[in-house]
């Protein structure tokens, strides 16, 4: 009837994780190297893209796995993501200089990369507290990505 039930997780990967481990080679690998080598300001710069993209990784991982859990790390990461970069940016504001390698693209990654991935898993999650978490996640990371990039141009 029906043949052999696979276990969880021992399926065919899905897009969602797929898109999940491209965001960890394609972005987040570099984001880890630019903050770990570089000047102060590009280390900031570095830590304010790799904290949007830890944040997008593990809401596609969560979508991926089947794992709500992961959602809650994801909101986390959003709420002290931005706060840690505004103050890594107050501290090391003169070491920073003037205008930073990197940071025409954090805005436009924030305004694209969030919704990007929180409107499919919306879609994909139907109506319910779900959604109205992972819309609440996409709000703060577009205002916490907007706000830090605007604080690390003007050092």
């Amino acid at each position: 009837m029906g043949g052999p039930r696979r276990p969880p997780g021992r399926g065919p990967v899905n897009w969602w994780l797929a898109a999940a481990c491209a965001l960890v080679v394609g972005g987040l690998g570099p984001c880890l190297w630019g903050a770990a080598r570089g000047t102060a300001g590009r280390r900031v710069v570095a830590q304010n893209m790799a904290t949007l993209l830890l944040c997008l990784v593990l809401l596609l991982l969560a979508q991926g796995y089947g794992r709500p859990s992961y959602v809650d790390l994801a909101l986390v990461i959003a709420v002290l993501g931005p706060a840690g970069t505004l103050v890594f940016t107050r501290l090391l504001g003169d070491e920073m200089g003037a205008r930073p390698p990197g940071t025409r693209l954090l805005t436009p990654a924030v305004l694209v990369g969030a919704p990007a991935t929180v409107v499919p898993m919306c879609i994909a999650a139907g109506p319910g507290r779900a959604t109205i978490k992972l819309i609440f996640i996409g709000v703060l990371l577009i205002a916490g990505g907007t706000v830090t990039s605007w604080a690390v141009r003007r050092g």
